[in-house]
């Protein structure tokens, strides 16, 4: 009997997904059963274990339930096959897709203290939802079920963020920042970006399930876009720090790590989705007037230094955020949402007018000039 090929499948799925029903009703059964049978009708895809997980799961669903087929093969990840319909409102050309995937290796110390279900992956053959540039993770309540639970994997395609990385963040740093300010950054290679990249993930992954407000535990209460932007800067700063403070975690790794979430998070995400921008580019807005007002970075003649102060600014930084977070010990989960709301709105800049964030026109000039 032939094996069949990944690209057999790909190509398959696309074929299927070319045809779906509309997206609203992708949860009633007939919708359902329209797609499980053309699945399990296809004799390129019926016998893979990964479509019998769907189709399964596709007949059995009801508002609520969780996929637990296709997330139990996908949480053992035995064949490299990531396969199932996706709704999430910020991938929204994802829907029915299939990839395969190479696991990327991690440092050992880093996955032992910083344990989480992270899965830092680089994309082979792919179906034309994941080809959407804005598809660099892969969550588990992107599933048609909505639900994470905690051991649910993540997935992370490293391959896109060191493909974003070289066409936004090295021009960004070679055009605005002091010289020399990334020293290890500056010279890497991209096996280098793809390990900081690894290491990145698997911090802010592990640092999500930490604190007093722990994501997926509050997960809703986060969802708002400041307040999501407000949690991607919470653990990324604590994995910067981390990386600054660790003396288990091999150095030069650490520093490469440090430098890159760094440059990241203060320059790529601050042109993000420019005019108007998405939670990511709030909370790198945030970070920048922060460092700004409290002496971490400084801005002169269009240049951005890095100061002595700064590992000091982020700890102090991380401290606000967890004494707002810990108020959740005596108080409602809306009081200390207003709390962080205040927090992120005191460095940011709100356009009552537009009902959004504004961006720093800074980087509006910056992202304008450089054409990225």
């Amino acid at each position: 009997m032939a094996v069949t090929s990944t690209q057999e499948i790909v190509s398959e799925i696309n074929a299927i997904r070319a045809s779906l029903p509309p997206r609203g009703d992708w949860r009633t059964k007939d919708s359902r059963e329209w797609i499980a049978a053309e699945l399990e009708g296809s004799p390129i895809l019926a016998s893979q274990p990964a479509v019998q997980a769907l189709v399964a799961d596709l007949r059995d669903f009801t508002p609520g339930s969780r996929m637990e087929r296709t997330k139990r093969l996908l949480n053992e990840g035995q064949e490299g096959l990531i396969l199932s319909l996706f709704d999430a409102s910020y991938f929204p050309k994802l829907s029915l897709d299939v990839a395969k995937y190479r696991v990327l290796a991690t440092d050992g110390v880093l996955c032992e203290k910083y344990s989480s279900p992270t899965a830092p992956v680089a994309l082979a053959e792919h179906s034309k939802g994941f080809e959407s540039r804005v598809v660099v993770a892969l969550f588990p309540e992107n599933h048609l079920d909505g639900i994470q639970t905690p051991t649910d994997r993540i997935f992370y395609f490293i391959d896109k963020f060191v493909e974003r990385h070289q066409r936004v963040t090295q021009k960004m740093i070679k055009e605005v920042m002091e010289e020399g300010a990334f020293p290890r950054l500056g010279n890497a290679a991209s096996v280098d970006i793809e390990r900081a990249s690894s290491w990145w993930v698997h911090l802010h992954e592990y640092h999500h399930r930490q604190g007093y407000m722990p994501i997926p535990d509050y997960l809703e209460a986060k969802s708002s876009k400041p307040l999501a932007g407000l949690e991607e800067l919470r653990t990324d700063v604590s994995s910067m720090l981390v990386c600054l403070n660790d003396g288990d975690l091999p150095v030069d790794d650490a520093a490469l790590a440090y430098e890159y979430i760094l440059a990241e998070r203060l320059l790529r995400y601050s042109v993000e989705g420019i005019p108007r921008p998405n939670y990511d580019a709030v909370a790198s807005q945030l970070l920048f007037t922060y460092l700004i007002q409290f002496g971490g970075i400084a801005l002169k003649d269009g240049k951005i230094s890095l100061g002595t102060s700064l590992p000091g600014i982020l700890s102090n930084f991380l401290g606000e955020i967890e004494s707002i977070e810990s108020v959740i010990a005596r108080d409602s989960v809306d009081h200390v949402k207003d709390l962080l709301l205040d927090f992120t709105n005191r460095y940011t800049e709100f356009d009552s007018n537009l009902g959004d964030y504004k961006h720093i026109p800074y980087f509006a000039e910056v992202k304008a000039r450089l054409g990225i």
